[in-house]
Order: structure tokens, then sequence, then C-alpha cells
């Protein structure tokens, strides 16, 4: 299951309550010519048990988070301020075409 965040939130306390509540396995830098190779070791790290990804806007990073995390509760989202969905395409092209602000992969 992956968490769209449409609401508006600053990237960095989005990053610093995460690392707070959970461990940052690792982070995956990349631009223009190598994100679609970084994207692939990202979802494959993914595999791993008790981990979730993170991608922001306007942030060339995806994250390894390794932890459990109610998101909805630590941020004080609404449902109108997120969408769930199973796509494993969606959240990384609402990012990329800047619908969305942040995208949860495999939580």
């Amino acid at each position: 299951m992956n968490m769209i965040i449409t609401k508006w939130i600053e990237p960095y306390v989005l990053l610093e309550t995460l690392k707070k509540n959970c461990e940052l396995l690792k982070d995956f830098t990349f631009d223009g010519f190598s994100k679609n190779n970084v994207k692939k070791e990202f979802l494959k790290q993914l595999t791993k048990e008790n981990c979730f990804g993170l991608y922001m806007k306007n942030v060339n990073k995806f994250y390894i988070f390794k932890g459990q995390i109610n998101i909805e509760e630590i941020f004080s989202f609404i449902p109108e301020d997120y969408e769930i969905t199973m796509d494993m395409d969606k959240p990384f092209n609402l990012i990329d075409m800047g619908k969305a602000e942040a995208s949860f992969i495999n939580i």
C-alpha cells in the first residue's frame, strides 16, 4: 500500500519528524540521468521487512526507513490530505507532475 500526500508540508519537517520516529536506513540521490536505475534499486531495497520508502517533490532523493509509523496521527492528516493506492507508479508520477507533495511507498 502506498500513501500519496497532497496537502502541502515542508519537506524538512516531514523528513526530520520521520527520523525522530523511525530509523533512516538509506537515502538514494539521483539526477535526471540516473533516476530510473536508482529507483529500481530503491524499490528492490523496500522488500526488506518492516521498511517503507519516501519520495518528496523537489528533492532528488529516495529514502528508506525502518519501523512502524502512523502517518495520519503524527502529521494530523485528514482523509482529504492523502490518497491510498496499490499502484506502484502513481506515487512517483504524481510527485513528478507536481500534483502531490510526498509519497510513502510500501507503508
